[in-house]
């Protein structure tokens, strides 16, 4: 029964009457888009041979795809609410000096080559293919009903046929109702075919996340160094007067009670050991050597301050990492260092820090113990997050009696 009320409600339904709109709009854009995109490929496979000439049909091309694609996009989203999303443009962004790098990026990326093959090929085969079946249904079941009133009012023109002009008079209502689950089927598919050719495809959306993770990482590490100028800049020097001046008050004041000595001995000595604190604080958010000189000489500090022999190895001939990425090399180090001086009983540290294509590898190894395990304690669990939010990789081997190997490995860039 309820097949029968939709077939009997299809024509009358607001959702026909959308599917058919968007389906002969969509006839009318693929003859334009098509049109272009076609001159614009032959344009681009005769002056091929020049290899220099082909970058301004493929220029125009990218620009003309990302301009259809935008059509495209509200033209699904007005008549169906589906909203298409892009993962990028195609047209290059930067500068003009990195515009063939950029050109030659872009001919590498699918998503690209997918959205010109939308509108060259795919768009307009459904467009013009399903526009036709949808013009021949409606203008076949407006035509055929109206055959009664042809044959009364023109009856010298029609057929004489009495069974084909009765077949003929049944084919129009057959039609009428059959026209809405053709627009219908026809807009789904045009839909469909749009959202897979024209959103991102998977490897957008993970470059996308990566990008989103790196700005965040990024702007965590900015809001670090910018916590550390802020401490080194105000609450250090404050601390500073004010160990300076106890100093000086125990230094100048020889008549103060013994009570009052001891107090300001205390306040004094409370004073310097805030201040301690607070530069290892600083020192461990982000030390300005790290951010001045690079990771080797920050890496060189903290292994001449730590509590135990560290023989450091830094080869990064590949060039200097991302802030970021240094950022971490420098908190697994260190971090380490310190976990070994407090518990692996470990008498010598050995550091190799390499960086090789887009991979920077730590390797840090102690004579210690060993019996290091990241379910027993935090520090470890923080060195693994650590590393995880830049998507690198962290392991850990720690046999009993040792000695223990931690391995980090940082994806990165030059």
């Amino acid at each position: 029964m309820t097949s029968i009320r939709a077939i009997v409600r299809g024509p009358f339904t607001a959702s026909t009457w959308l599917a058919t709109m968007q389906v002969m709009t969509g006839a009318a854009v693929a003859v334009i888009v098509f049109s272009v995109m076609i001159a614009l490929a032959s344009v681009a496979i005769v002056v091929l041979p020049t290899v220099v000439l082909v970058a301004v049909p493929f220029i125009a091309m990218l620009a003309c795809a990302e301009v259809f694609t935008i059509w495209q996009r509200s033209r699904i989203a007005a008549f169906t609410g589906v909203q298409i999303t892009v993962a990028r443009g195609l047209l290059p962004r930067h500068s003009d000096a990195s515009l063939i790098s950029d050109l030659l990026k872009a001919a590498r990326t699918l998503s690209t080559w997918r959205q010109i093959g939308y509108h060259l090929i795919v768009g307009p085969a459904i467009a013009l293919a399903g526009g036709t079946a949808v013009a021949v249904c409606w203008a076949g079941a407006l035509i055929y009903t109206a055959t009664p009133l042809q044959l009364l009012l023109f009856p010298a023109t029609i057929g004489t046929s009495a069974p084909k002009d009765i077949a003929v008079t049944l084919a129009g209502p057959v039609l009428f109702f059959v026209a809405p689950w053709v627009a219908r089927a026809t807009a789904r598919l045009d839909t469909v075919t749009a959202a897979a050719m024209l959103g991102p495809t998977r490897a957008d959306e993970v470059r996308r996340l990566a990008e989103s993770r790196a700005a965040t990482i990024e702007a965590a590490d900015a809001e670090r160094r910018r916590m550390e100028r802020d401490l080194h800049d105000g609450t250090q020097q404050r601390l500073v007067s004010m160990a300076m001046r106890l100093g000086l008050a125990l230094a100048t004041l020889e008549d103060l009670p013994d009570e009052a000595r001891k107090v300001i001995e205390r306040a004094h000595e409370d004073a310097k050991e805030a201040l301690k604190e607070l530069r290892d604080l600083v020192q461990g958010m982000h030390p300005a050597i790290l951010a001045d000189r690079g990771l080797d000489a920050a890496l060189s500090g903290v292994a001449a301050r730590a509590p135990l022999p560290v023989a450091l190895t830094v080869d990064l001939p590949d060039g200097r990492p991302l802030a970021a990425i240094e950022a971490v090399a420098f908190f697994v180090v260190s971090e380490t260092l310190t976990n070994t001086a407090k518990h692996a009983d470990a008498t010598q540290v050995h550091v190799d820090v390499t960086h090789h294509g887009k991979l920077l590898t730590i390797r840090i190894e102690d004579d210690g113990h060993g019996g290091a395990d990241p379910r027993k304690g935090s520090g470890l669990q923080g060195l693994r997050q650590r590393v995880a939010s830049v998507d690198g990789t962290l392991r850990i081997h720690s046999p009993h009696g040792g000695p223990t190997v931690i391995t980090a490995e940082l994806p990165c860039e030059s």
